[in-house]
């Protein structure tokens, strides 16, 4: 029988060949986690296998890899190789194995030093290089656990990956340019500068950035003045915030246009952002605009939190990080929901835990939602009369718990729109008080806005003048105000006295943000 034609190409007198292997990762839910490629060329019967939890798309790897590696004109080694990924008790997944995989073939009688270099690409059968949707999510959280310093990656994906900072990023568009490049004493590299539409202001040596554009205005919501100023105090602060009122008197129209007026991002927000875009296979933008997330009432608890039998995946909750998540007809959601909320409301993270896979991610969202004051809507109308019976309407309210709404700053009842009522303030306007408030909170030293102050940042920002304090301590006693809601309340005060240029809370400041404070 005649040998095969790589067999004929081989020589079995030559040196054993040498054992490289290259770092690559896999993501681990939302989190990055380093994975060494490496490979053993023994002699024997000519295979190929890859070990250690590969995933389908992996295993699919080798006849790319093959494909690819023949159509460039380079022999497949008679060899039985057998590619490891360790650790081998972590499941792995992803294309991006693919150019590791080919390189270790390739060069497999070459000595190669490239500590600390990462390579990452899925192969075309004709050795091209392509992305994927992990890629920007890998590295980015790669950097943010300080594990990556340089990576290889496909030339097609640096638009994206160019704005991570401090990785430098060696692209390649084929197969045969990485193997060119690994054997090159330093790969050639481009790095670029992060840039963003907008404009950008420098407050304590951090540079953030926002847009002056309002297709949503607020000069189209007519009258409720005292809506819109809560919606001024709610986006200055980032407090939660909820509307009640009749069906048509403008809560949906307020919630979709305070996404434009919201604080400036910094460059780790918009990257945060953009990786939780990526994981839901969306294609992000870079903008400096927040994310406003609205889903439906009927949404599954899955959905909102995220979550799979097999592999946890994120849901409305995380594509609302550093952004609104809006829930509209608020008491129609199931009460499952709304009591799960409570915790990334709080906590500002959500953990998933399922049998085979248990997974924590970022959920620091603005929390909006707007209401009916009864079923049928009409309690407050003037002209329509409510059909509704007391019984059906305290179980309307009922499905709110307590501990839930204690966790809202902002409680605001809006009554119908006259045909006298005219756009009062519009969206330019307030956002630059909201820019301004923004940078005085930066300037106090503040990492976090606010409204998600925690309890000693509250002590430490949030300092009531005497009359200010004697105040809060007669509405403590009169209205039984729980912890919660008197730390709430001053929040709310720092953030009035900031539009306001305060330095410190006065009493017409505290006064304005217990008018605010729900009634029971």
């Amino acid at each position: 029988m005649e040998a095969p034609k790589d067999l004929l190409n081989y020589d079995e007198n030559t040196e054993s060949p040498r054992i490289n292997a290259f770092e690559c990762a896999t993501l681990d839910g939302v989190q990055a986690r380093p994975i060494l490629v490496e490979a053993t060329f023994t002699k024997g019967l000519p295979g190929f296998s890859v070990v250690g939890l590969a995933g389908n798309d992996i295993q699919e790897a080798k006849e790319r890899v093959k494909a690819a590696l023949q159509t460039n004109d380079f022999t497949f080694p008679p060899l039985k190789i057998t590619v490891n990924l360790a650790p081998s008790d972590l499941k792995k997944s992803g294309t991006h194995f693919d150019l590791p995989i080919a390189l270790l073939i390739a060069l497999h009688r070459e000595e190669i030093h490239k500590d600390g270099l990462y390579i990452f690409g899925e192969l075309g059968l004709d050795g091209r290089v392509k992305s994927s949707s992990q890629l920007f999510p890998l590295i980015l959280s790669l950097k943010e656990q300080g594990l990556i310093s340089r990576a290889m990656v496909p030339a097609e994906a640096m638009p994206h990956l160019s704005h991570i900072p401090n990785v430098e990023l060696h692209p390649v568009e084929t197969l045969e340019e990485a193997i060119t490049a690994m054997k090159a004493e330093r790969p050639t590299h481009r790095s670029e500068r992060f840039e963003t539409e907008g404009e950008s202001i420098e407050i304590g040596g951090e540079r953030y950035y926002f847009q002056r554009e309002y297709p949503e205005d607020f000069r189209d919501v007519k009258g409720q003045e005292l809506a819109k100023r809560a919606a001024l105090i709610c986006a200055a602060g980032m407090h939660n915030f909820l509307m009640e009122g009749s069906p048509g008197c403008g809560k949906s129209m307020i919630a979709k246009r305070l996404p434009y007026i919201l604080p400036p991002m910094s460059e780790a927000e918009m990257l945060a952002v953009a990786k939780h875009q990526f994981l839901d296979s969306q294609t992000p933008d870079f903008r400096p605009q927040r994310p406003f997330r609205s889903p439906h009432h009927t949404a599954t608890s899955a959905s909102i939190f995220g979550g799979g039998s097999h592999s946890a995946r994120i849901g409305e909750v995380a594509l609302a990080h550093r952004g609104i998540l809006f829930f509209d007809e608020l008491p129609h959601f199931q009460k499952s929901v709304l009591e799960a909320l409570r915790e990334p409301m709080q906590d500002r993270r959500v953990h998933i835990a399922r049998v085979h896979s248990k997974v924590s991610y970022e959920a620091d969202f603005l929390f909006v939602a707007a209401m009916n004051p009864c079923p049928c809507g009409n309690l407050l109308a003037r002209n329509r009369s409510c059909r509704c019976s007391e019984r059906e309407i305290r179980r309307y309210r009922n499905r709110l718990s307590d501990p839930f709404l204690d966790r809202v700053d902002l409680f605001v009842t809006m009554q119908e729109v006259e045909s006298s009522d005219r756009g009062g303030v519009d969206s330019a306007t307030m956002h630059s008080q909201v820019i301004e408030a923004f940078r005085r909170q930066k300037e106090r030293g503040q990492s976090a806005p606010n409204g998600k102050l925690n309890e000693a940042e509250t002590e430490r920002f949030c300092v009531l003048d005497e009359e200010a304090q004697r105040v809060l301590d007669q509405a403590v006693d009169r209205f039984a105000l729980s912890h919660r809601s008197i730390v709430s309340i001053r929040r709310v005060a720092r953030t009035i006295a900031d539009l306001e240029g305060s330095t410190t809370i006065g009493k017409r400041h505290l006064l304005e943000a217990l008018s605010f404070r729900r009634r029971k």
